[in-house]
């Protein structure tokens, strides 16, 4: 195999543009996420004020709850909301619904006559 290969001995006709992909893997376009990403995107996170609530008022979530509150979420999210509240037996929580991140969290001691500002929806989670 002495035989010299050109470019344009393969490709007789000009190439379209875009038809040559550079630097990655073939079918999966430049912007694509790994799957770790989009895991991590489809969790639910706790800013530090909340986790700093979660441990001054004794709150302790459950993987039960935790997927409950993951599911609020969603549906909050599919309705448009931005900032929502999340009302769950006695606790509440304020998320950023977009960020999916739990931004302060209350047991039933602090709901009582509280008033919650800045949020535009409220979910009761069951």
């Amino acid at each position: 195999m002495t035989e010299q290969l050109r470019i344009g001995q393969l490709f007789p006709t000009a190439i379209p543009p875009g038809a040559v992909r550079t630097g990655q893997a073939s079918g999966t376009p430049a912007s694509a996420k790994s799957f770790q990403e989009y895991l991590d995107d489809s969790q639910l996170r706790f800013s530090h004020h909340a986790e700093l609530r979660l441990k001054q008022r004794g709150i302790v979530l459950q993987q039960e709850q935790m997927q409950r509150l993951e599911s609020a979420v969603d549906k909050a999210a599919a309705k448009g909301a931005k900032d929502s509240l999340l009302i769950m037996n006695d606790l509440a929580f304020i998320v950023n619904v977009k960020n999916r991140t739990i931004v302060t969290a209350m047991d039933g001691a602090q709901l009582k006559d509280n008033v919650f500002t800045q949020i535009d929806s409220a979910v009761v989670v069951s």
